[in-house]
């Protein structure tokens, strides 16, 4: 204690500074989440367990495109936040014109294959017929809202980039306002509105995200601020794209492997009966929620460490990565404290069926067992990412989940029989192994020496 006490001291201005862009980033990542959780929560007390889990299929393979495909973003918070570190404010903006033009694009493509396909894409999972019927219901009418998500997660990384994490967070706040408000009066026909139940839901979802990208269109082309966008911005060039691409390249790849090991898992679990694939989708969902402070730290490691180093000071970006890193795991081993002494409270809050809650109590000590070591590796890889050190994080990313973690899951919860809970057996080893590889590769400081301009 009195080690933390003095390194907090030591650092107390880098501290003020991550936690000023942290804080902010947290609030929107948690609102963030609470936009998939409304839905959870709503259609879950409103609807039905069958619905939850058709649900929990849908968002993953939505969420799976959108991490997938959005990847540019990586390399263009990197660039940006370097080039706001170096006052290129001219370069700042081309920067971020063309990663919206390319967002545009991909965000097209995705979401018309999406609607094509979405049969043939939901059918990989071990479903009923009522539940694949119910998932296909809203997917149909979440897919319409993939291109407004695609060009609002690169007007965030935009901004982020830039050090404004204020702005991101208000606008996912009213998103989420009006989500809620929304799902209560499509999913019960509030009023002079029909009764619509899943399709309600999705509906007020994907009016949501039109509406957010709406401000943040209006936010980054017509309001000034730091980052002004003009058309002429938004043509591709070569000189913005091939770095771009040669940093945002791996971190694709890693988002690639990562969402199809997480929809590999959800297949496995979708050969468990339905309230454990419903008690799966309400674990992740609070999982979810208690890292996002871990993933607002990321968010301003990424940013400050890219300043610093377009600064030229290796050393303040060192410092600001384990400070990061250190708040992030205080808030793990807080977290998971928590889970500990509330685990029925906490489920209680998603779903009143009590063989849900007791199938899931077990597993929710073991998510609080997992905490400190999630939050270390996800703030850490933010920090590398600034410094657009993406492939080091793709292969230590994928290493965890391809060698341990996915096998893992398989052992503990086919093999072995232990059900749900065997994910996180899996996770928390894969964790503890690679928080120690990633430490290594943060230490050597290799990362200081990479150009983002070629």
């Amino acid at each position: 204690m009195n080690k933390l006490r003095t390194f907090f001291g030591k650092y107390r201005v880098l501290l003020f500074s991550i936690i000023a862009i942290a804080l902010p980033a947290i609030g929107e990542m948690s609102l963030n989440t609470l936009l998939g959780l409304a839905d959870t929560v709503m259609i879950s007390r409103f609807v039905g367990s069958e619905a939850l889990a058709a649900v929990g299929f849908a968002n993953q393979i939505i969420f799976t495109l959108i991490f997938i495909f959005s990847s540019f973003n990586t390399g263009a918070t990197a660039m940006i936040s370097r080039a706001y570190g170096e006052k290129d404010h001219n370069r700042l903006n081309i920067i971020a014109g063309q990663a919206v033009s390319i967002n545009l694009i991909i965000g097209i493509i995705i979401t018309v294959l999406a609607a094509i396909f979405a049969k043939q894409i939901l059918q990989i999972y071990d479903m009923t017929d009522e539940v694949l019927g119910l998932a296909l219901t809203y997917f149909y009418i979440i897919v319409v809202g993939m291109i407004f998500m695609f060009l609002s997660f690169s007007y965030a990384a935009i901004l982020r980039g830039s050090g404004d994490t204020v702005t991101p967070m208000i606008i996912t706040a009213i998103a989420n306002i009006l989500n809620i408000i929304g799902n209560y009066v499509f999913i019960t026909g509030w009023g002079p509105f029909p009764q619509m139940g899943i399709a309600g839901a999705a509906w007020s979802t994907t009016i949501s995200r039109m509406i957010a990208m709406i401000l943040y269109t209006y936010i980054l082309f017509i309001k000034k601020t730091r980052v002004q966008i003009k058309i002429k911005n938004m043509k591709i060039t070569e000189v913005i794209l091939r770095p771009l691409l040669r940093i945002s390249l791996p971190g694709g790849i890693e988002q690639a492997l990562m969402q199809i090991s997480f929809v590999v898992v959800g297949v496995i679990i979708s050969q468990l009966e339905t309230n454990s694939e419903a008690a799966f989708r309400i674990l992740l969902n609070i999982e979810s929620i208690s890292f996002m402070p871990a993933v607002g730290l990321s968010i301003a490691a990424a940013t400050l460490v890219g300043k610093a180093l377009g600064e030229k000071d290796i050393e303040k970006s060192v410092n600001i990565g384990y400070t990061a890193t250190i708040l992030g795991v205080t808030w793990g081993i807080v977290m998971g404290v928590i889970f500990f002494i509330f685990p029925k409270e906490l489920l209680g809050i998603f779903t009143t069926e009590i063989e849900i809650i007791l199938l899931s109590v077990t597993t929710m000590y073991f998510i609080g067992i997992n905490q400190p070591f999630l939050n270390f590796m996800i703030v850490m890889s933010g920090a590398l990412r600034g410094a657009g050190d993406t492939i080091s994080v793709m292969v230590i990313t994928s290493l965890r989940l391809w060698v341990v973690f996915v096998p893992l899951s398989y052992l503990f919860i086919i093999t072995l029989r232990q059900g749900v809970v065997g994910l996180w057996y899996g996770e928390i080893i894969s964790f503890v192994v690679f928080c120690v590889v990633i430490f290594m590769r943060f230490r050597s400081r290799k990362w200081t020496n990479i150009r983002l301009d070629s």
